[in-house]
């Protein structure tokens, strides 16, 4: 695994995990500011950025093994965990697994686990359906990881660099692994309930973008049966929230500092 590492190494620890079809350098605007108070801890999940790439192992909950393990090498007891897309959705299961190693956790740009199913979530799996199908997702997957990196950015445009550097660290047998695996093995799971009756014991923070078609319709505030789990809005923003708006990363941070 490979790890981008920053800040004073007996300052608190704080990992960033990116989603699909990012690398560490999804946090380049944050790490500078973090790194002034923190030990930053960011890596490569598993087949993406300059990570291995094996041929299996692209189940979520083998995603957030691979970082508690990488916690586990560090000698990190317990940390602030901020993660996004992918690097969220991992956050939720390791907090569920491990809540003593997560001081507190912020999902951006994903649904929780608690999000009641509704038919138009079928919707928002459309692009993860030719991604992963035998034949079809691996002639498409590096058009469709390029295309979808310049979607909901509004008016925004990701640098070209930016693109190459995320799209060509990334085979395209990896997002189809992703994906298929989502597809066939957790997502009904998922619908039907499988984390119910748990319940998250971490200080949770589930923070979306108004204009992100991948959380549409996720009521703001509180969680209905999860008192630590609250939902915030950012205007403006569509799905790339660390990039787009990395002050409202940075004043969580910040407010949870002022706190405790």
């Amino acid at each position: 695994m490979h790890v981008a590492l920053a800040g004073p190494t007996d300052a608190p620890p704080l990992l960033l995990v990116h989603g699909w079809p990012q690398s560490w350098w999804a946090w380049r605007g944050l790490i500078p500011t973090l790194a002034d108070r923190f030990r930053v801890i960011a890596p490569d999940l598993r087949g993406h950025g300059w990570s291995e790439a094996p041929t299996t192992g692209y189940e979520k909950e083998q995603l957030a093994s691979d970082l508690l393990a990488l916690l586990d090498a560090l000698e990190v007891e317990r940390t602030i965990w901020i993660g996004h897309d992918w690097g969220a959705w991992s956050g939720y299961l390791a907090a569920l697994r491990a809540p003593e190693r997560i001081e507190r956790l912020l999902a951006l740009c994903v649904p929780h686990l608690w999000v009641p199913f509704h038919p138009r979530s079928l919707a928002m799996l459309g692009y993860q359906v030719p991604l992963s199908a035998p034949g079809i997702g691996p002639r498409v997957a590096d058009r469709v990881a390029r295309r979808i990196l310049e979607v909901g950015r509004g008016g925004q445009r990701l640098a070209a660099e930016d693109v190459a550097l995320f799209a060509d660290h990334i085979p395209s047998r990896v997002t189809v692994a992703m994906y298929r695996t989502f597809l066939t093995s957790e997502v009904i799971p998922l619908v039907r309930g499988r984390y119910e009756s748990s319940r998250l014991r971490v200080p949770s923070t589930v923070m979306i973008g108004s204009r992100d078609l991948v959380t549409r319709g996720i009521a703001e505030g509180p969680v209905d049966g999860q008192p630590e789990l609250s939902v915030e809005v950012v205007d403006g923003v569509g799905h790339w929230l660390p990039e787009q708006r990395p002050e409202a990363i940075l004043d969580w941070v910040a407010s949870g500092s002022a706190s405790s």
